[in-house]
């Protein structure tokens, strides 16, 4: 399993040497955007709309917009050197809690953790504490010039680290439009629904559950495969070849006025010399 992250975990003076690998992967299959012309990949260049150039890596700053088409520029080494300062490659455990205690309104994503060289023991130490504890660690970390909360908690015999929402980016649930303040519902109504829910309760079960869509886009994708239903992305013309056809002909023609004031002046010229003979 790739290794994303290396450093420690720390609670109190314990230090765990750790590795972070993720613990989830994004299965949605990926469609190109294909030129209907000719089926060739469009691509997606960075082009300035004002200066109409393309623009390459080293043209770019970071800028952070305070008022309509107004920015603050942000140099490559402060961001550099903040990074430096906040990146200690730790997670700090800060406070321990129950889970339940944690809306799962602030998960992120999940990480499976692995002792590092020398962190075995402390990392089963920690392991067991928790599941005898019965609770979770809340963390800090910085990732990808980012600082995260994090709790560390036990699945199936693996510590596992799932990112959260600090509180200021989870959304005001207030600002919900349309949602009814008081429930208008009949006993009748509420009894049938709450029989309707223990009829379709379950334990949970994920190998249960499959992605539809997804299956069914490959069934149609694979039909037109085993049918040869496919399309080829036309070959790009010789542009070069063209272009250099074209310069030899501009050069031929300009030279061609050059060279017959030549010859007339030649001409001239030996005229003159025969008559002076």
């Amino acid at each position: 399993m790739h290794t994303i992250w290396k450093g420690s975990i720390s609670f109190g003076l314990v230090n765990i040497p750790i590795k972070l690998h993720a613990a989830t992967e994004d299965k949605d299959i990926k469609l190109r955007s294909l030129h209907k012309k000719c089926h060739t990949p469009i691509k997606y260049e960075k082009k300035c709309p004002v200066c109409e150039e393309e623009i390459t890596a080293d043209e770019i700053v970071k800028g952070y917009e305070i008022a309509s088409g107004k920015f603050v520029i942000l140099e490559d080494a402060e961001l550099e050197q903040l990074k430096k300062a906040t990146e200690e490659k730790a997670v700090e455990i800060i406070d321990f809690m129950k889970m339940e205690e944690i809306d799962p309104i602030y998960y992120n994503r999940s990480y499976y953790m692995s002792p590092n060289e020398g962190g075995m023991k402390a990392y089963g130490l920690l392991r067991k504490a928790l599941v005898e504890s019965n609770k979770v660690g809340l963390a800090k970390i910085v990732m990808r010039s980012k600082e995260q909360l994090a709790i560390i908690r036990v699945y199936q015999n693996t510590l596992l680290m799932e990112t959260i929402h600090f509180p200021d980016e989870v959304r005001n649930v207030e600002e919900v439009p349309n949602v009814p303040a008081e429930d208008q519902t009949s006993e009748k109504e509420l009894d049938t629904a709450i029989l309707l829910i223990d009829q379709l309760t379950t334990t949970f079960q994920p190998e249960k559950y499959t992605d539809d869509y997804r299956s069914k886009l490959m069934e149609i994708i694979d039909s037109k495969r085993t049918g040869q239903e496919m399309v080829t992305v036309a070959e790009k013309k010789p542009t070069n070849v063209t272009d250099l056809m074209a310069a030899l002909q501009a050069s031929i023609d300009r030279t061609k006025p050059v060279e017959e004031k030549k010859t007339t002046r030649k001409r001239k010229a030996t005229t003159k010399t025969k008559k002076a003979q």
